[in-house]
């Protein structure tokens, strides 16, 4: 009876320690909450506004959102924390199992779980949008434009040509199709999750989350409505040009099947033609989302280390070649994407350590557990 209630106290006393960590981490991110919050306000009153309702897609990432971040990334997260004790710290095990499973740490899983619901709704939300920007603007107005501005500053030939050169190999299509498809998933929302649940990342969660909603919002509502833009593989369809990107198209048709990319486009320009919500859908090609979020880590990663800097800049500029190669992108996509999310990120840390000082989050970089 006395070791019943001793543990009973003890759960007790975690509980009521756990609790203030949580509270303290979701006040922390409370701007972020209000930014979805009016963001998602926004976007029902554009739908409404201009009678497209059904676009509505707010449910459409609940099942794939809610399985990948309260269920699959929580359960490898806590298999590498476990590994990493049995493998790492011999007898002081029981001692890493308390700090790695303690209050503070799980505060942050549960806060950062929580925070990644709300960003449930703004994904639902961006795509909502997205997929009403060719109704605002009446169609896709800039692909001409960004194919000729691409030409010019390559000096002539268009830069898919370019790269076709170089690398035009169906096997090297099969390989740039799954980092793209799978591989640049992987990079983006594993880092996301790990910033948004990990004591180590506190210093910088709400500004790193910060970029990441600003990409989304900027890049892919904002500038993608104002230069409206479908990409070279729906270049013929916008535009009726049916021979610029034809060589492109024909060469992505791949004899030994189609790829993810493939499919992907035709999902989405059917999705398109019959005005219909679904999983990521809307069509836009300026600026590069996919360049936009890599960059994005990239300069993040640039502030832990010099290499970690370099090899993320590498992966940009290999997704940036990668989106042209396979027709979703204009290089100058890309290049406007990177100069967004650079001029972004230092605008917005310059701010921040200009009104709290570099070491704000000094507290909670002193306590963050590995």
């Amino acid at each position: 009876m006395a070791d019943r209630d001793k543990a009973l106290a003890n759960s007790r006393a975690w509980t009521f320690e756990l609790l203030p960590h949580v509270r303290h981490r979701l006040m922390a991110d409370g701007w972020l909450y209000l930014v979805a919050l009016f963001y998602f306000v926004l976007g029902v009153l554009l739908l409404v506004a201009y009678g497209h309702a059904e676009m509505m897609s707010f449910g459409l990432y609940f099942d794939q959102w809610t399985y990948l971040f309260l269920f699959f990334m929580p359960l490898m997260a806590g298999i590498f924390d476990y590994a990493r004790i049995l493998l790492r710290f011999g007898a002081k095990r029981s001692l890493a199992t308390r700090r790695v499973f303690s209050p503070h740490r799980l505060a942050h899983l549960l806060s950062g779980m929580a925070l990644l619901m709300a960003l449930m709704v703004f994904q639902g939300t961006f795509t909502s949008i997205k997929n009403l920007l060719p109704v605002i603007r009446g169609g896709f107005l800039y692909d001409q434009w960004l194919a000729k501005t691409d030409a010019l500053l390559s000096f002539g030939p268009d830069p898919w040509k370019i790269l076709l050169s170089i690398g035009g190999h169906h096997a090297i299509v099969k390989l740039v199709d799954w980092n793209y498809s799978v591989l640049w998933f992987a990079v983006c929302f594993g880092t996301l999750f790990y910033v948004a649940t990990s004591p180590r990342a506190a210093p910088v969660r709400v500004r790193y989350i910060g970029m990441f909603m600003l990409v989304w919002v900027v890049c892919g509502n904002i500038l993608a409505g104002l230069f409206m833009s479908a990409g070279p593989v729906f270049y013929g369809a916008v535009t009726g040009d049916t021979q610029r990107f034809a060589e492109l198209l024909s060469f992505l048709a791949s004899p030994d099947g189609p790829t993810t990319t493939s499919m992907v486009q035709s999902y989405l320009w059917s999705l398109h033609t019959h005005h219909a919500p679904g999983l990521g859908s809307g069509i836009s090609a300026f600026p590069s989302v996919h360049v936009g979020l890599v960059a994005l880590n990239a300069f993040f990663a640039a502030e832990i280390s010099r290499r970690l800097g370099i090899i993320a800049f590498c992966y940009t500029a290999f997704v940036m070649f990668s989106s042209v190669y396979l027709g979703w992108h204009y290089a100058v996509d890309g290049y406007a994407s990177l100069l967004v999310v650079g001029t972004s990120h230092f605008a917005l840390k310059w701010m921040l350590e200009r009104d709290r000082g570099p070491v704000a989050d000094a507290p909670e970089a002193a306590v963050a557990i590995a």
